[in-house]
Formats: structure tokens, sequence, C-alpha cells
């Protein structure tokens, strides 16, 4: 693992051009509000999270996370708001993209002219639901071909992700049920499994024509540095962050 708790985050290890950057906080910043936490520590939360990558030279953009599949355009004037979408793109130097996650798959792209970087929150909602084709095609909007290469983050791994029929229904409407063992292992349950978010995100982001993709499958579930939704119930949530060098 790329990682170092004691500084509170894990760096990409991934095929992104000169000036492009992407990690993952640890559970030493909590920069969610959604189990009773205060937005103030949130917002200071964040605060580290901007001094840590863009500093003062930029922004962050945050979302309003729904597990769908919108994508926005980020631009400094956005990142003065929290728009509701699972994925953002921006073409602004100085201007970086945050997705938060607690056992969900954190995806960061980037274009191999280092001239766009994107970002995605994907949980089996939001990765049947068509979050990476959204961002892809958002990315490619002005017809440009240049290679793209992503990087998955710290995700629930498929040794803790029990999955029901509704999900297992789900990943092979949006796959091909010929692919069920390339996702799914048997949970020893009647009608559970274990469902691999990150084999699901990889193929999904091979579909939309990435072909760089780095995965160190670092679980949530089994790493104490990090927080898990499913492990703990009511939990923080880590940021995952890509930012261009102003």
């Amino acid at each position: 693992m790329n990682a170092d708790p004691t500084a509170g985050w894990i760096k990409a290890d991934w095929s992104a051009p000169p000036g492009v950057q992407a990690l993952t906080t640890t559970r030493d910043i909590n920069v969610g509000n959604r189990n009773g936490e205060a937005w103030a520590a949130a917002a200071a939360s964040r605060r580290v999270v901007q001094a840590a990558t863009l500093g003062n030279a930029g922004h962050l953009q945050w979302l309003d996370q729904v597990h769908g599949d919108g994508c926005i355009r980020a631009d400094a004037g956005s990142c003065q708001s929290v728009p509701q979408g699972d994925a953002a793109w921006t073409n602004e130097r100085g201007v970086g993209l945050a997705i938060h996650s607690a056992d969900c798959v954190p995806v960061a792209l980037a274009t191999a002219d280092g001239q766009s970087i994107g970002a995605a929150h994907g949980g089996w909602r939001g990765l049947t639901g068509g979050v990476i084709a959204s961002l892809v095609s958002a990315m490619r909007h002005d017809g440009s071909q240049s290679p793209l290469s992503a990087w998955i983050g710290p995700a629930i791994g498929p040794d803790a992700y029990e999955v029901g029929e509704d999900v297992h229904a789900a990943v092979l409407a949006a796959t091909s049920r010929s692919l069920e063992g390339q996702f799914f292992r048997a949970a020893g349950k009647p009608d559970k499994w274990r469902l691999d978010l990150f084999a699901l995100a990889e193929w999904l982001l091979r579909q939309a024509g990435v072909e760089r993709i780095a995965c160190e499958r670092i679980c949530t579930w089994s790493n104490a540095h990090l927080y898990s939704h499913r492990r703990e119930g009511a939990t923080g949530r880590m940021a995952t962050v890509v930012w261009m060098e102003p």
C-alpha cells in the first residue's frame, strides 16, 4: 500500500501525466457530515484537505452525492457551492475534484495530455447506473481522444461485501450474465453473494474506453486506518481528491 497513515492520506500510484495528482485521506480526517457530525467539523476537515492538495492556489469541488450518474463540469465558480451529483470533471487548472466515501468506489481520471481530470463516486447503484460512462462521456465532450488513466481508490473488498438478489440482478443487467463469475462468488447463504466492486469498476472503465487502470484493491472494511460503513454502521467519510497543479 502506498500509504502513510500518520500523514493522513494514501497517495495514488498511477500513470497520471506530470502535474496531476490524486490521494485518499484516512480516518485521521473526517470530511463527512451524514452521521451526526457537526458541519463545522466537516468543513474544518475539508479545509485540511484543501491545504494538503491545492493550498491557497486553487479550489476544491465537493459534491452532494446521491448514488446516481449525474456529472458536472467544475470551475472556480462552481467550487463555491456543493452541487448534487456523483461525478465531476474539469479542464481548469487550480481546480481539484473531491469525492467522499466509506466503502463505495472512488475513481480518479486524467487525460494523458494533462488537460482534463475527472472523479466519480460509485457504490453498486452508481456503478450499475452508469456514473463512469457519464463521466468519461463528459470528459470527451469536445472530441478529445487523449488516452485516459484511472486510479481506483480504497473501497470495500469482496471478502466483506455480501449482497442480495437485488444487487446481483442489477450488476448482471448492467454488464452480462456471462460475467457473473468475474464479479461474484457464493457467500454460503441462500440468495447471497460476495460482490467485487473493484472488478466491476475496472470492467466499466474498460468498457468506457479507459485502458490504463491502477487499482491496489485497498479494502476499507479490513483496514483499521479507513472508514467503513459496512464495518462500523454510522461512521465518517474519507476524501478522494484529484487535481492539476496550478
